[in-house]
């Protein structure tokens, strides 16, 4: 079952582009592209397992990571104001939780800081350090529970760093729910206030929720599924309830493909930070190429630089959040797995390749 919603044009290596999540495993698929042609809307799969309705275009999604470009745009922007430095100390702002004082606010936006992830650790040698529960039936049993996001950083802490600050690159969660206690330290008010006031009632944001403990996406919205094992049984349950406290600032968001649109075309546009400062969000590091709550993408030939953050909830959710450099092009998207055996990660890759060559370089999904 597909839907096809768009505003005048047919766009069908958009639509098979979609189609393709759908083919690799997923249980659905809705996507928004803002481009030269205007607003598209497509969407593939079903909204809930058993059925036939097609995931609701405006559907809400637990978005996951793309919480972090929501962040590093707040602490940019105090930045900007003079009330944090971007080079300087983070343990200065936070005294009590006895951080390393080489950590810097750009350490901690660029993954560099070598904290531990509070979600676990995995090493390359394939050892894993667990932290609180983020995979598996032990993630299903507790993915209710509440979280407090100074709990999430010393449960951090009290582990040993990976690296040396500045010295190498590790993505971790835990940076980012760091600079969540940083802007509330620096502001004096919450990290939800200051979002709702910087960012999501500036752009008339109004279906994204970024703090507090949220189990519920409200409706419309599309199921998703997780699949684990349970002893010798692998079994499949509905996780659309889960709480957002889990990833606060890192990874708690839900949203809808028009928001997240909103909001990474404004920034990429330039209207959220001031010239200079977007600039440094723009400069890659480590791997994978990642700057200040943003990745770097080139995308090869002529086809230039695209600025992404996807997220994935730690099951049954993801999000999709692509951008050109002035903000003109954008994709956006919520996606859901469902009982298929499959790796989600492994099956993301040639799909999401396919999709984003569609929308930005003008190649059909077929190759």
């Amino acid at each position: 079952m597909t839907n096809r919603t768009s505003t005048g044009q047919d766009r069908p290596e958009l639509q098979k582009a979609v189609e393709a999540f759908v083919d690799a495993g997923f249980a659905g698929l809705h996507v928004r592209v803002h481009d030269d042609h205007g607003e598209w809307l497509g969407s593939a799969g079903v909204r809930e397992l058993g059925g036939s309705a097609s995931p609701p275009a405006d559907g809400r999604f637990w978005a996951g990571s793309v919480a972090k470009s929501f962040t590093a745009t707040v602490v940019l922007q105090l930045v900007a104001e003079g009330r944090l430095g971007l080079d300087a100390s983070v343990a200065s702002h936070l005294p009590g939780l006895e951080l390393d004082e080489r950590i810097t606010v750009r350490m901690l936006l660029q993954h560099t800081s070598g904290l531990f992830n509070y979600t676990g650790e995995y090493y390359p040698d394939g050892t894993v350090a667990p932290g609180i529960p983020a995979t598996g039936k032990e993630w299903v049993d507790t993915r209710l529970h509440t979280y407090q996001p100074r709990e999430l950083v010393e449960l951090a802490l009290a582990k040993p760093a990976r690296f040396e600050p500045g010295t190498d690159w590790s993505y971790s969660n835990t940076n980012y729910t760091l600079a969540a206690l940083l802007i509330e330290q620096v502001t004096g008010t919450t990290y939800g206030e200051q979002m709702q006031r910087r960012i999501l009632q500036p752009l008339g944001v109004r279906d994204t929720v970024l703090d507090g403990n949220a189990t519920d996406l409200p409706e419309p919205h599309a199921h998703g599924y997780y699949r684990y094992q349970d002893g010798d049984e692998w079994k499949v349950v509905d996780v659309s309830r889960q709480n957002l406290s889990m990833l606060p600032a890192a990874g708690g968001a839900i949203s809808t493909t028009r928001d997240l649109h909103t909001f990474f075309a404004a920034l990429n546009a330039g209207k959220l930070l001031p010239a200079p400062l977007l600039a440094e969000m723009r400069k890659p590091a480590g791997p994978i190429n990642y700057g200040l709550g943003v990745f770097v993408q080139d995308l090869g030939a002529d086809h230039g630089t695209v600025y992404h953050h996807n997220g994935g909830a730690p099951g049954g959710f993801g999000a999709l959040m692509y951008s050109t450099p002035d903000g003109s092009k954008t994709l956006t998207a919520g996606l859901t797995t469902g009982d298929a055996e499959v790796n989600p990660s492994e099956a993301l890759a040639p799909a999401l390749d396919s999709l984003v060559r569609a929308v930005f370089c003008g190649e059909h999904a077929a190759r």
